[in-house]
């Protein structure tokens, strides 16, 4: 089939349909809509292309008339049947429902209102934050929704009205647009309530609160049941950025914030933006440490763990120092790893931009990573780096510097550069030893999305472990074991040796990459400043690049 994917933004989600319709063998292309100034153009854009079927994976336009009349144009809207409005996920989590959905129905005028083509619903795990359950619950029943959609179109099924289904969520309904005011923050809350609301208002719009007499939105929180008997918003504790606030019941860790005042501020790492300079060393939860090492027997796990997959200077060195210590362990393997929502996507601009020196910030930031990829791939142990969810430009290039390489089911791998710098952690070695010098520079040339699957298929990476997270779990542990078995362990010592000994000098590829490096960053050769304040302030596409659109 010929499949446009009509989309407000080339989201993780939308790369995800991308690969996987690709895969299965359809033509597919990709519309941004804010790239179209007004209804006449889009139309006209379609009409070029006349797919067989428009996908909306991620659409916060409206879909003009004359294009859903003419053309099956399906919406995957991240609520169960019945559910309406923009704010689906806020609600569902404020509310703490215990299940949710993803319904796809065709495009009318009234928005979320036509025809159903599929519904998926799913469990809400307790405390996780709008972002995570959507990259993850929202994304996997999405595309359920979408496999179902194409085998009805092509077996010339039609959608069902919605009023003539049952709800699979009691309750649902039209619900309005909440604003930020839905979740401000009372500090005499439990510390649990408190987490809740900042995990719904995650990414935008932010959950506020008032400190010393400033408000601040706050994100990236976790509750612990420890009551201080300090004064409510009272500061009482701070590991790395992280800071500790005495609650009515329990305190609460919150992992970043973001200044509000005219308008929100840069979202940084918490003690960025709030003077937490005196407050007393605590040791942070799990739930929000930087890394958690657990070893099982010649086995050494590490967790990392960063928000949104960013890693800002400090961050990159605290966490080369975990590799490092972990490597000094009695162990024979070191299997480094993400969190189920958010493995990593290299350097911090967030914190680059925010910078006294901007230019200087991203020197070391970038020094910083290539001192973490150089501890992976000059470690005396087998290491093995899993990709436990979507990764791109440096936080994939990190993963690489492991002797074996795996990812769960799923995970989209932008492994290239694209917010005008050449890249470094020592890209230009690992991947053309896996995939060969040709197939290297496609990757990094052609700057798009890759699958799990794809990237096996291609040598990129080794294996790909289940979806379902327990499941990935226990299969990474298996594949660990299996790597320790002393046959095994033995013949990937030898390719180690190989590897080094047929490659140059690491610090070759590590030089060659930062003097390219410095040019970008100090020099702004090509447009490294403007592309990062226009990421940052998710400025609207004007087009729509070329390479996503139908060949």
């Amino acid at each position: 089939m010929k499949i446009l994917l009509l989309v407000s933004a080339f989201n993780g989600l939308t790369q995800r349909v991308w690969c996987t319709l690709r895969e299965q063998g359809h033509e597919v292309g990709v519309e941004l809509a804010p790239a179209h100034k007004d209804p006449e153009t889009l139309v006209r854009a379609v009409e070029r292309i006349d797919p067989d079927l428009i996908l909306c994976p991620f659409l916060k336009h409206r879909v003009p008339e004359a294009v859903w009349r003419r053309w099956t144009t399906v919406i995957v809207h991240p609520g169960p049947v019945g559910d309406r409005g923009p704010s689906s996920l806020d609600h569902t989590l404020l509310g703490q429902g215990p299940r949710w959905g993803v319904t796809a129905l065709s495009a009318v005028e009234e928005m979320d209102a036509g025809p159903v083509w599929a519904c998926s619903t799913f469990d809400v795990p307790e405390g996780i934050t709008k972002s995570a359950l959507y990259n993850s619950r929202v994304a996997d029943a999405a595309m359920e929704c979408v496999a179902t959609v194409i085998r009805k179109v092509q077996g010339g099924d039609r959608p069902v009205p919605a009023e003539e289904l049952p709800l699979p969520v009691p309750g649902t309904g039209e619900l309005p647009l909440l604003r930020r005011s839905a979740f401000e923050l009372d500090w005499r809350a439990s510390a649990t309530e408190l987490a809740r609301r900042i995990a719904a208002a995650d990414g935008a719009p932010g959950a506020p609160a008032i400190l010393d007499g400033r408000t601040y939105c706050l994100f990236d929180a976790a509750a612990v049941s420890e009551d201080t008997g300090a004064e409510p918003g009272t500061i009482v504790g701070r590991d790395c950025e992280s800071i500790a606030f005495a609650t009515g019941r329990g305190t609460l860790w919150v992992g970043y914030a973001a200044l509000l005042e005219k308008k929100r501020g840069p979202k940084l790492p918490a003690a960025m933006v709030i003077d937490a300079a005196h407050a007393p060393f605590k040791p942070a939860p799990d739930a929000i440490a930087e890394t958690v090492y657990r070893r099982e027997g010649d086995i050494g796990y590490l967790t990392i763990r960063s928000y949104n997959g960013a890693m800002h200077t400090e961050q990159c060195r605290r966490l080369t120092g975990a590799v490092e210590k972990a490597l000094t362990e009695d162990t024979r393997i070191l299997v480094l790893t993400g969190t189920e929502h958010a493995f990593s996507n290299g350097i911090h601009l967030g914190v680059i931009d925010a910078a006294a020196d901007p230019a200087a910030e991203a020197w070391d930031n970038i020094n910083a990573i290539d001192d973490l990829c150089l501890a992976i791939a000059e470690a005396e142990q087998l290491t093995v780096a899993a990709f436990s969810a979507n990764a791109g430009a440096g936080g994939v290039m990190a993963a690489l510097c492991a002797d074996v390489t795996v990812a769960r089911d799923g995970t989209v791998l932008n492994p290239y550069y694209d917010m005008g710098i050449y890249g470094s952690e020592l890209h230009t070695w690992s991947v053309a030893n896996r995939v060969g010098e040709q197939a290297a520079a496609r990757l990094l040339g052609e700057k798009l999305p890759v699958s799990a699957t794809e990237a096996k298929q291609m040598g990129l990476i080794g294996a790909v472990g289940p979806r379902d997270w327990d499941e990935f779990q226990r299969w990474l542990r298996a594949v660990a074991i299996g790597y320790n078995d002393p046959v095994t362990r033995g013949r990937m010592f030898a390719a180690k040796g190989r590897r080094r000994a047929e490659s140059k000098p690491l610090s070759y590829y590590r030089t060659i990459e930062l003097a390219e490096m410095a040019r970008d960053m100090f020099d702004d050769r090509h447009g490294f400043h403007g592309k990062r304040r226009a990421f940052l302030g998710k400025s609207a596409p004007t087009e729509t690049p070329e390479k996503l659109r139908f060949k």
